[in-house]
């Protein structure tokens, strides 16, 4: 089975976009709570979304997305010149709201486990 190319350059772009969050390649430092989640690239490879979350709740999604957006230039730049393409994606940043609604099905979960628990009593 093939994997598309959309979706290495998904994988490549989120590789390098990562690195250079980890390794405080970009200096803003309202990225710097940054955790890269995804890319999604469509198929004529024109666009790249890429997902984000952080650690410090709704303001620090702001921020985040702020400094993303400011840095955009600089990141396209920076992955004209690692990945082997003729033309880079345009990049969008989205956050990446899979992980608040996974702690919220947790949580809920986690409250019927115990009302099953005290209703037993």
């Amino acid at each position: 089975m093939t994997v598309k190319r959309s979706q290495r350059i998904s994988d490549m772009i989120m590789k390098e976009v990562s690195e250079m969050v980890v390794k405080g390649e970009i200096k803003d430092p309202r990225v710097a709570p940054v955790f890269i989640t995804g890319v999604k690239v469509t198929d004529n490879l024109s666009d790249a979304e890429i997902f984000f979350t952080v650690m410090e709740g709704e303001s620090g999604k702001e921020e985040a997305l702020h400094g993303l957006e400011s840095a955009k230039g600089f990141v396209r730049g920076k992955l004209a010149g690692r990945l082997r393409m003729k033309r880079i994606p345009e990049l969008k940043f989205s956050y990446d709201e899979a992980l608040e609604k996974g702690y919220k099905v947790d949580e809920i979960l986690r409250g019927l486990s115990r009302e099953e628990r005290s209703g037993e009593d």
